[in-house]
């Protein structure tokens, strides 16, 4: 992904890559909303050059129809950097969304250079902690200190907190203690296909049961 992104972006070829995207993750929530997971969500992230789109409302809306999809369970990912490079219309274009039912998540929260009057106007229903601080991440470091500020100003926006890229215990252990609603990263679980989360979901559901 770090060397085809850029890439796509610089051609303008993520722009029908993206689109093909959110379809796929529709599609893939109707087949499993037809195995019984009706609870289950998926997050696709949203690049710069596709959310100046003028037609990605209506293709977002469009793709939920189709696969007859409840809203709420596509969450769109969008980086801080994007959301604050036009902060009206990101907003707009956000509050379009989340009228609609969609869930918008700021990712790679900290690396950008939010202003804190456009965060409280973003209707988004969490921040995702970049893996950059994560990464090097102990109880005396600068960046736990930076990590417990945003875990602390995503609970008074009333947001849920995605930790990013959480590869050993102690962060897994430190990042619960701090009160991130959610961690997410090697330690965790690796990218798999869409067959192998079927069948775990399948095996949890025999566990609940027994």
């Amino acid at each position: 992904p770090d060397v085809f992104l850029p890439l796509a972006e610089k051609t303008g070829l993520i722009v029908p890559l993206g689109n093909w995207v959110i379809d796929e993750a529709c599609r893939q929530l109707s087949e499993w909303r037809a195995l019984g997971y009706l609870s289950w969500s998926v997050a696709v992230n949203l690049s710069t050059l596709q959310f100046e789109q003028p037609a990605l409302v209506q293709n977002i809306l469009e793709s939920l129809r189709n696969h007859s999809v409840p809203a709420e369970q596509l969450i769109l990912e969008v980086t801080e950097t994007t959301a604050m490079s036009n902060p009206d219309e990101s907003v707009r274009i956000l509050t379009e969304l989340t009228a609609a039912g969609v869930q918008a998540s700021i990712d790679d929260f900290g690396t950008g250079y939010s202003s804190l009057l456009y965060l409280k106007r973003l209707p988004a229903c969490e921040l995702k902690i970049d893996r950059a601080f994560v990464r090097e991440l102990s109880t005396d470091s600068d960046d736990a200190t930076i990590v417990s500020a945003i875990i602390a100003l995503a609970k008074t926006l009333n947001l849920k907190v995605v930790a990013e890229g959480v590869e050993t215990r102690e962060q897994q252990a430190f990042l619960t203690q701090l009160g991130c609603n959610t961690l997410q990263g090697y330690l965790l679980g690796r990218p798999v296909p869409a067959e192998i989360i079927s069948a775990q979901g399948d095996m949890l559901c025999q566990q609940q049961l027994n």
